[in-house]
């Protein structure tokens, strides 16, 4: 019987961009070539994930300005939700609105209440071309709609206002990290 290799083993771990990187704030492109350069790419997505211990994280966070993102984040059931999208398209974020604690591996040490759907539908493609459609609840479908974010040249920060906003504006400007 073979065994399926673990994500991100035979990647590797790249810095990630942090808040204040320009590529952060540009949309991403659409992946064109579904090639062996992609399969390396969701390879160190998912090694860069785990070594900074995020549940999720966007070809934007490490740089490269294509819709790919991977995770591996359990939903309010304690169910694990392991994969990657390419070309992802957020298609339903419904349900309840839930303010929730919301950190980002490019806002290093921060996070914030930040309301987003309890549900969410993301279709897209796998490594290899593939069509495939993801349902998100609870915590989960928070991760996919940040993820989808990340590709539209978003954070989490952009949904929040007033005090909160202030608040995590104010501890960016104070992290050694922050610009």
């Amino acid at each position: 019987m073979r065994h399926r290799s673990i994500p991100g083993t035979r990647g590797r771990v790249r810095p990630l961009t942090l808040l204040g990187d320009a590529v952060l704030r540009e949309p991403c492109r659409e992946v064109t070539d579904f090639g062996p350069h992609l399969a390396g790419l969701v390879e160190d997505l998912f090694a860069t994930m785990y070594a900074a211990e995020g549940v999720g994280l966007a070809a934007n966070q490490i740089g490269v300005p294509l819709r790919v993102f991977v995770y591996d984040c359990p939903d309010d059931e304690d169910v694990r939700h392991l994969g990657h999208l390419v070309n992802p398209r957020l298609v339903t974020a419904d349900g309840l609105v839930l303010r929730g604690p919301e950190g980002c591996l490019s806002l290093p040490g921060l996070e914030a209440g930040t309301e987003r759907y309890d549900h969410a539908v993301v279709e897209g493609f796998t490594v290899t071309g593939e069509p495939v459609t993801v349902h998100g609840t609870g915590f989960f479908a928070r991760c996919l709609q940040h993820e989808c974010d990340h590709l539209e040249g978003g954070v989490y920060a952009d949904r929040l206002t007033g005090l909160r906003r202030r608040r995590l504006m104010r501890q960016v400007t104070r992290a050694s990290w922050g610009r």
